[in-house]
């Protein structure tokens, strides 16, 4: 995970931690004698994507400097069902304390990579790529972006500083699409590229005849992102076109690709993400 802020990372952990210890564990308290340890192991319940080993280790880590993760595999690798995946050991009150909040890591992230996987391999063959939008599990944006990638996919804009999308409520404020495409290009210049959400040929005209440099279409059939496409490419040809909505699915994804969308949008904070079945097992020693 060598391009995340490792204390970003550490700094979300130990919030994560505090939410789920409160004032301690006080079931281990109470019968788990002092000093007493114990291996634990990760272990794959279905066939997955590995993601969040990393986050998992930095869990014990900020429990116990001395704690470490022995992976035996890498995030991003696909296993399956049975595999054990990783193991650590120490004291078992530590262990059990770093649980439920190493799991949640795992099975979330893992979940992410594993349908980003899906939706990659089902657009196969095609001009289109997956990538993950701003619809994503406060507090969880830089881990699900992460899981992105390994699953295959992109990284799209990362918050409002880091590109210009006109939406269709930037567009009802601001006197329209036209205008506003003219005026993001005036205070902006080249440094960004300016993407226009439209939802008609009207307004898809009207974002590629004032310079939009890609479209952003949502919740439309692909039916109407192919007519949309055709519409947008004969003013501006090299003109970008990003799909997303809760209407993408894995089994009609390849109909966006093949209609012409240059991008397709995944959330991984809605439905179809879920986390997947990892559990840990611990053992005295």
């Amino acid at each position: 995970m060598n391009w995340f802020d490792e204390g970003a990372l550490y700094a979300q952990i130990s919030t994560f931690l505090r939410e789920d210890l409160g004032r301690g564990d006080i079931t281990s308290q109470a019968i788990i004698a002092r000093n007493t340890r114990a291996r634990g192991r990760f272990v794959a319940r279905e066939k997955m994507i590995v993601a969040g080993l990393e986050a998992a280790e930095e869990v014990f880590l900020t429990l116990d400097p001395q704690q470490q993760l022995e992976a035996f595999v890498s995030d991003g690798e696909a296993v399956e069902a049975g595999k054990v995946i990783a193991r650590t050991s120490g004291f078992a009150d530590v262990l059990i304390a770093g649980e439920r909040v190493a799991l949640n890591l795992i099975q979330r992230l893992s979940g992410v990579a594993t349908i980003t996987s899906q939706f990659v391999q089902a657009v196969a063959g095609t001009q289109a790529q997956i990538i993950d939008t701003r619809e994503t599990t406060p507090g969880m944006r830089l881990l699900e972006r992460y899981a992105v990638v390994l699953g295959g996919g992109r990284n799209s804009r990362f918050g409002l500083d880091d590109g210009v999308v006109i939406t269709t409520n930037h567009a009802a404020v601001s006197g329209g699409i036209a205008a506003c495409v003219k005026n993001a290009r005036e205070q902006v210049g080249n440094f960004h590229k300016i993407q226009a959400q439209v939802g008609n040929e009207a307004e898809a005209k009207e974002a590629a005849s004032n310079g939009a440099d890609g479209l952003l279409l949502e919740n439309l059939e692909p039916e109407a992102v192919e007519r949309l496409c055709a519409v947008a490419r004969e003013i501006a040809p090299a003109i970008t076109v990003e799909c997303s909505g809760n209407g993408l699915t894995l089994e009609n994804v390849r109909a966006y690709a093949e209609a012409g969308a240059t991008l397709i949008g995944i959330s991984t904070s809605n439905s179809c993400v879920r986390a997947v079945g990892v559990s840990f097992q611990l053992q005295p020693f």
